[in-house]
């Protein structure tokens, strides 16, 4: 979803500052009472009315080691998921390891034994 225009922004302040109250403001310009709140609340803590960036989660976990676990499966072809994470030494699943051998581009052949 796109973010709605500075224009928009711009005039829903100002019929706010007009009087409008933000129920009124929100039926006017067909945006959610809510938004004309957080718009007025960013403009009161920032003096900015543009649209914020996305916010972007969480740092990855691996960040930094990226070298290191290229060094790993260089060095131990046929380990699995698990033993690399446990040579890393950090608290992470399994998936975040192979989403970051996959950014990589690296593959792992083994699989874990199975019963």
């Amino acid at each position: 979803m796109r973010a709605y225009s500075c224009d928009l922004r711009e005039r829903v302040l100002a019929d706010f500052d007009g009087g409008l109250g933000n129920e009124a403001v929100a039926r006017k310009y067909r945006v959610s009472s809510r938004w004309v709140f957080k718009l007025r609340r960013q403009r009161e803590q920032t003096g900015l009315i543009a649209p914020r960036r996305g916010r972007t989660g969480p740092p990855r976990m691996l960040a930094g080691q990226e070298e290191r676990l290229a060094e790993l499966v260089r060095r131990r072809p046929d380990a699995t998921l698990r033993e690399l994470r446990d040579e890393l030494g950090l608290p992470m699943s399994l998936v975040t390891v192979w989403r970051a051998l996959k950014r990589l581009g690296l593959t792992l052949k083994k699989s874990p034994a199975r019963r």
